[in-house]
């Protein structure tokens, strides 16, 4: 019999949990300890509460509550009740959070602590909290730093990715988002207490709170500098004063909710979290670049109701808080492609990405609709941008910039119409888009224009009529919509694409088939930039009677018979809606 040392005999006997004799002597080794898991424990009521909104909430909260006409509080801002609290520390492992709006803590428990909460007489519910990454929306970035050297090509993007949202028009009518707080959740804000980027939001005392919700601290100027880009992209400043978002004037609270790269503390929780702070201190508007997909979820489950952090984000637009979210970066993953969370909320206006070069879906920016067939994303912004970055100033693509780019909008239009009701501006962002009443789910309703509330309404001209032929619909361009730069499209040319009657092949793969993605040259110079205004396009889809698209695309337009869609695409109840030029018109089917 070979004898192994003591110290083999005492780890196998760790490992198993078994008896072990040594020297003859039986002793009893105890196993390992049991796991501890995270669980959210719902509370049944907040009885003999009290609650003094006037104490509680900063005036900026108090004051955003009245332009809203919300009441002062209600049952969610009172405190959870504190011997619940107490009873539940005294059978858990650790209380990770205590949420009033959900009358919930969040707590680590071994399972027989679980079974000992549920039997707790304040108890509702125990549910199981999967650990899982908040991921920021954005590209892997091939640098790791800014640079101060910036291209004639850099400073183009930078004017670009403002102007094709009517910076020109914004700033001509004064609006810079003053008066206006926003908060950006992330999952950190390197550098952003010393960039030349941000001196002047520091002169200003613009950062009016910060707050690390993984260390519980106010220091958030660490742990990645994702933040930072983001920030950025709302209120950063290139060192000839150009702008690289449109809300420069406003006020920010920022919080660091997630840790890159890796989970610890984080989750749905530190959203939730942050998400109370943000109304506590009176935050108009949340962006948020984060999202969960695979790590917890299953596309079905992208319903707007599921999600913790989805049920979160509609609670904070009922406060009065319009909330922003990157649409996510998963369009070209074949295992997921659509919207993650909080993004799938009905009430959370979703950004995706286009392509500066092209002003079409960018292959990366996440398909819509949700899995209860609403639409997303709502808008879309530029996917590659300028952003600034410890060391200087960086190009990076995600729908993580595309967010602030829209929060930034949304925060001019908010100073303009500061008594505007959040679901009100949610619609008028949308109605806006440069789309609009044309969707999709890759643009949605397209890239909203301030033009659209600095200048007076005008109806669009009719660029296209349908011509009924004998087994199809077409469109034909109108000749006075047909001048295009150097020529007069001619009404039928070589290159006529006819319309794929494969209906069952997804829609989204359809998007851009016939759209040339080159930029356009000239002889001997590098390739022509183009102006904030979209290139005309035509976009068409086909929607059910239940409002649901079966089919959508974009054309280049190169002739005056633009389109031509057979009958046998048409099931009754559908709607063939075309956008050209500014221009919607639909052809119903009978």
């Amino acid at each position: 019999m070979s004898l192994l040392p003591l110290k083999w005999l005492l780890v196998a006997g760790l490992l198993s949990g078994s008896q072990v004799n040594v020297f003859g002597q039986s002793r009893q080794v105890a196993g390992p300890p049991p796991a501890l898991g995270q669980y959210w424990v719902v509370l049944r009521d907040k009885a003999g509460q009290h609650f003094s909104p006037a104490t509680y909430f900063s005036k900026p909260a108090q004051d955003r509550r009245h332009r809203q006409h919300l009441p002062a509080c209600d049952s969610t801002d009172f405190p959870v009740r504190p011997d619940y609290v107490a009873g539940i520390r005294q059978q858990v492992d650790s209380v990770l959070l205590v949420s009033r709006w959900f009358n919930a803590v969040a707590c680590r428990a071994t399972p027989a602590q679980v079974a000992a909460l549920r039997r707790l007489p304040g108890v509702r519910s125990v549910e199981a909290l999967i650990v899982a990454p908040l991921l920021p929306a954005a590209r892997p970035a091939a640098l790791a730093g800014g640079s101060i050297q910036l291209s004639t090509a850099d400073r183009q993007l930078a004017r670009r990715q403002t102007e094709s949202l009517g910076a020109k028009e914004f700033r001509q009518s004064r609006l810079e988002g003053k008066g206006v707080r926003i908060a950006i959740f992330d999952v950190g804000f390197n550098a952003v207490d010393q960039h030349v980027a941000f001196a002047h939001l520091r002169r200003q005392k613009a950062i009016v709170g910060t707050y690390d919700f993984l260390k519980n601290t106010p220091q958030v100027y660490r742990g990645g500098s994702h933040g930072t880009e983001v920030l950025s992209c709302i209120a950063g400043q290139l060192p000839d004063s150009t702008y690289l978002g449109l809300a420069p004037k406003a006020e920010f609270l920022l919080a660091r909710t997630e840790q890159m790269y890796r989970e610890r503390y984080g989750e749905e929780l530190a959203w939730l979290a942050a998400a109370e702070w943000a109304d506590r201190n009176g935050a108009d508007i949340i962006n948020s670049s984060l999202g969960y997909t695979t790590r917890r979820y299953f596309p079905e489950q992208m319903n707007g109701r599921t999600s913790l952090v989805a049920r979160a984000a509609a609670l904070a637009v009922r406060k009065g808080i319009l909330v922003v979210n990157a649409a996510g970066n998963d369009g070209d993953d074949a295992q997921w492609r659509t919207v993650g969370t909080p993004a799938d909320g009905d009430s959370v206006l979703a950004v995706g990405g286009i392509d500066p070069d092209t002003f079409l879906h960018i292959d990366f920016s996440s398909y819509g609709p949700t899995a209860d067939k609403r639409l997303k994303p709502n808008v879309s912004a530029f996917a590659t941008v300028l952003a600034a970055a410890p060391g200087g100033y960086v190009r990076t693509q995600g729908t993580s910039f595309s967010s602030p780019l829209l929060a930034g909008f949304a925060a001019c239009v908010l100073q303009q119409q500061r008594n505007l009701p959040v679901m009100d501006l949610f619609h008028k962002i949308q109605q806006a888009g440069n789309l609009y009443p044309y969707f999709d789910y890759a643009h949605g309703y397209g890239v909203p224009r301030a033009a659209v509330f600095t200048q007076p309404a005008q109806a669009p001209a009719a660029t296209f009529d349908f011509v009924r032929q004998d087994s199809a619909v077409a469109v034909i361009i109108r000749l006075e919509a047909a001048q295009v730069p150097a020529r007069t499209l001619p009404l039928y040319a070589d290159s006529v694409v006819a319309v794929s009657t494969d209906a069952d092949k997804p829609a989204a793969t359809k998007l851009g088939k016939e759209v040339s993605q080159q930029p356009r040259m000239v002889a001997n110079s590098e390739p022509v930039v183009a102006g904030p205004a979209a290139p005309e396009y035509l976009y068409w889809h086909i929607m059910d009677a239940a409002g649901v698209l079966r089919r959508y695309q974009v054309l280049e337009v190169n002739q005056r018979a633009a389109l031509r869609v057979p009958m046998e695409q048409l099931r009754p109840g559908d709607v063939l809606r075309v956008f050209y030029r500014g221009f919607t018109q639909i052809y119903p089917a009978l």
